[in-house]
């Protein structure tokens, strides 16, 4: 074998992910533009100044995402990753402050007002859970062969899992599920434990089915909000109605299955109506005449805007510059120079394409109505400033990769 030269050996590789973060700009690009084409003709019509408009709030919490994201980048994940537990606790003592001095919206209390801004620890959790969790199953792999390892971790998952799931918000609790297995599985813990988690998982889902399609309502083990319910019944197309019902209840039922299936199927009206290129930017018409839900347009339902506007081709532009984020995090994960670094790198790429595939899958009726945002691109500054410092957690993988 040649030696190498000593400079050779030294040399430095590019500190920046230029892929990751062409994606994430063109990501922030659209989700700027689509947030004002649903929401800047209304807004202009109030007489709303242009400093207070959503899309303008949108790109402040760009701007903030961006720079705390280049703050981090200035430490080492590893000792980030020292006060994991500190973060972890502190996140979850906010998720308890909701209940306390939350603020109330829409019949869910998730959020902390905090004066001009409002504040969702849940997705603070988030990214706190990942550190935690990386941490404590970076220790070799013999030790994760015990059971209460396990169950330590497995509990760490549950803990912001049953919080965020009472506040209610389904969604991003079951965020917390596919995270904890792919991190666990990547980690070493061996494949029986798995099993169990997963066979776990699966009996409460089929208890929770159970109760909404077959159950009588007084016989309902699993308790859930009523919407969450019809979400469920209308994603199985259910009947609303018992079974044992009067011609009136079956009438009230139909109506009521009409009423909460209205969002889903103008969503897939949205994105079918798109066609190949879409009727041009700002010429939606189903967020235009109200078939979207105005309070639902700019976040849950985003995609449908995007897919009415430009259609097929503008809905493969948003897949394909969120496939680049994920391939080029799990790219990242295998260059990490340690456990630490592969299982925040993994647990990240889950996160969000958890996300991704649930939002989208919402919208055009592979999986239930959920409020779980698409990252990046659906209004939030919480959830935004969140999804860059989840992105900057791989670009802090990328950039300490070869630093023994």
């Amino acid at each position: 074998m040649i030696p190498l030269p000593s400079a050779q050996l030294n040399r430095r590789e590019s500190g920046i992910e230029w892929p990751l973060w062409a994606a994430v700009l063109g990501l922030m690009a659209i989700g700027a533009a689509f947030i004002f084409s649903t929401t800047g003709a209304t807004e202009m019509a109030r007489g709303v100044g242009w400093y207070s408009w959503t899309a303008s709030r949108q790109v402040v919490a760009y701007l903030l995402g961006l720079g705390v994201v280049v703050a981090f980048n200035f430490v080492d994940y590893a000792r980030i990753a020292r006060w994991s537990l500190v973060a972890y606790w502190l996140a979850m003592a906010l998720l308890v402050g909701v209940y306390v001095f939350g603020t109330s919206r829409h019949g869910a209390r998730r959020w902390l007002d905090l004066g001009p801004i409002q504040f969702q620890p849940s997705e603070l959790a988030k990214l706190t859970f990942l550190f935690a969790l990386a941490g404590f199953l970076s220790r070799p792999a013999s030790e994760l062969r015990s059971p209460a390892l396990f169950a330590k971790g497995l509990a760490m998952a549950l803990v912001p899992f049953a919080l965020i799931l009472k506040q209610p918000d389904l969604g991003s609790a079951l965020v917390f599920l596919p995270t904890t297995l792919v991190m666990m599985l990547v980690a070493g813990v061996p494949r029986r434990f798995l099993v169990k988690l997963v066979g776990g998982a699966a009996l409460l889902v089929s208890l929770i089915l159970v109760d909404i399609l077959v159950a009588p309502p007084g016989w309902r083990l699993i308790q859930l909000q009523e919407y969450q319910r019809h979400r469920l019944l209308v994603y199985f197309d259910a009947s609303f109605a018992p079974r044992d019902s009067t011609p009136e209840q079956r009438l009230r039922g139909a109506q009521l299955k009409r009423q909460m299936s209205w969002n889903v199927e103008q969503a897939m009206i949205s994105v079918g109506s798109g066609g190949l290129t879409g009727k041009g930017w700002g010429q939606g018409t189903q967020h235009k005449l109200g078939y979207l839900p105005r309070l639902g347009a700019h976040n849950d339902f985003i995609f449908s805007v995007i897919a009415e506007e430009k259609g097929f081709l503008g809905s493969v532009v948003v897949l394909g510059l969120y496939a680049t984020i994920l391939f080029t995090g799990i790219k990242i994960a295998g260059e990490a120079r340690d456990r630490l670094g592969l299982l925040l790198a993994s647990g990240v790429v889950t996160l969000l394409f958890t996300h991704v595939f649930v939002n989208i899958g919402m919208n055009i009726k592979l999986m239930p109505v959920t409020g779980i945002p698409l990252p990046l691109l659906s209004a939030g500054g919480t959830s935004v400033i969140c999804s860059l410092v989840a992105i900057g957690i791989l670009q802090n993988v990328h950039l300490y990769r070869r630093r023994y």
